[in-house]
């Protein structure tokens, strides 16, 4: 417990340390998930919504410009069906740096795309049926980020999924509406947070 509260005490010591602008600088990380994925599959013989959880991680290798990593996990019930979906891709992000755009100084507009592995599964409850597709997705969709303080920001994605591949239906569509936070540090903000906790490990060691 106290381990957890150190960390949290980490974070809170570097909010507001610098602009809206500045946490998309070159260098900066981005790490956070979408909590909640409320999504219509399209699949050949079943259509369901799912909600779901999608942890990432990105590195700003330039202004505005972010690379890294997702997963992308859900399970959700229903009557008839249950459905799986999961994943992992990289992905890239770029934000929109043009005042023409903004409605609020505490907004950024991004656009977002990933390609990677990705599969979907339903199974019919009532006649023990599946249908499943697994292989290549590709997915992109507008985004906004607002920023609660200077380095935590709530965000929606607005996402367009496909996967072709493997299975008896090889192509699922998926429109999935995203919400969930990502926060912002300086690398070295992060460094000195990770270095803090191993310190506190030893010492209790």
């Amino acid at each position: 417990m106290r381990k957890t509260i150190h960390v949290i005490m980490l974070v809170t010591a570097v909010l507001g340390a610098a602009s809206v602008k500045a946490q998309t600088q070159k260098g900066n990380l981005m790490w956070g998930a979408d909590l909640l994925n409320i999504t219509g599959t399209f699949q050949n013989g079943n259509n369901q919504f799912n909600m779901g959880l999608s942890p990432k991680l990105g590195y700003f290798i330039q202004d505005n410009f972010v690379l890294g990593a997702e997963v992308d996990l859900s399970i959700a019930t229903s009557k008839t069906f249950n459905t799986y979906n999961y994943g992992i891709s990289p992905f890239a992000r770029y934000y929109f740096d043009d005042k023409r755009l903004e409605f609020s100084q505490r907004a950024r507009f991004f656009l977002e795309a990933n390609v990677g592995f990705a599969g979907t599964n339903l199974k019919d409850k009532t006649t023990d049926a599946s249908t499943s597709t697994n292989g290549l997705n590709i997915g992109f969709g507008p985004g906004l980020a607002y920023f609660i303080t200077p380095n935590v920001a709530l965000e929606t994605l607005l996402k367009y999924d496909l996967t072709v591949g493997f299975g008896n239906s090889t192509t699922t569509n998926r429109i999935g509406l995203n919400l969930g936070f990502q926060i912002y540090l300086p690398t070295r903000h992060a460094k000195q947070i990770i270095n803090e906790e191993k310190s506190n490990m030893r010492r209790k060691g």
